[in-house]
């Protein structure tokens, strides 16, 4: 059976990003049972970044997947041998949240080799990059997955970006000092634009599993 592993890197389990993430799953789970669908969010595990240990850089030991033991051990070994990669994380101060941050560098260091400076993986595949954030289209300084994306891009293939913009950041803005928002604009925004991004979301789920099962 083929595997898609998605990764979230969101601190809400039902709010933006997770929203998104179950659409794609409920996207490539719509396609057959050919394709088992598994969600990981990083806020339930324990685990660090990178620890520098070089243990994957060993001569005659060398690996491609991170050798340090924690809670994040299984999953990346689970990445390893997936057939599609989905990533999501809010956008916080222009970047990934430090737990996706703190994941990619556990996932990508291991590839990159100082022979050489070549990027390889375990395997190539699908990959979709999810961002959900406050600004807009029009406004907002985030550099979604920086450099990480190259590394993405290089190893594994170039990846698809779904970015929902202009997200609800509360349920009720009256309980918060947001007075900078207009939560009127804010549902106007979000009525006209939250649907069809939860459908692109949806889509893209089952344009990988289309494509994972054609090979």
């Amino acid at each position: 059976m083929k595997k898609i592993m998605i990764i979230d890197g969101g601190p809400r389990k039902n709010f933006n990003t997770a929203s998104m993430l179950q659409k794609i799953a409920e996207g490539a789970g719509s396609v057959s049972g050919e394709i088992e669908v598994k969600t990981v969010r990083l806020y339930g595990l324990d685990y660090k970044g990178c620890m520098s240990c070089m243990a994957c850089k060993i001569k005659g030991k060398a690996s491609n997947v991170c050798k340090f033991k924690d809670a994040l051990t299984p999953i990346l070994e689970e990445i390893a041998e997936a057939d599609g990669l989905v990533l999501g994380s809010p956008i916080y101060f222009g970047d990934v949240t430090g737990q996706m941050r703190t994941f990619l560098e556990r996932l990508a260091f291991p590839w990159l080799s100082y022979n050489d400076y070549s990027m390889t993986a375990p395997k190539r595949m699908p990959v979709i990059l999810v961002e959900t954030m406050n600004g807009t289209p029009e406004r907002n300084n985030s550099q979604g997955y920086g450099s990480m994306e190259y590394c993405i891009n290089t190893a594994l293939g170039e990846p698809e970006r779904l970015i929902a913009y202009n997200t609800y950041q509360v349920k009720n803005y009256d309980r918060f000092e947001l007075a900078s928002f207009s939560e009127a604009a804010k549902r106007q925004y979000r009525d006209e634009h939250w649907e069809q991004d939860l459908q692109k979301a949806f889509e893209a789920g089952r344009r990988m599993a289309e494509n994972i099962l054609k090979g």
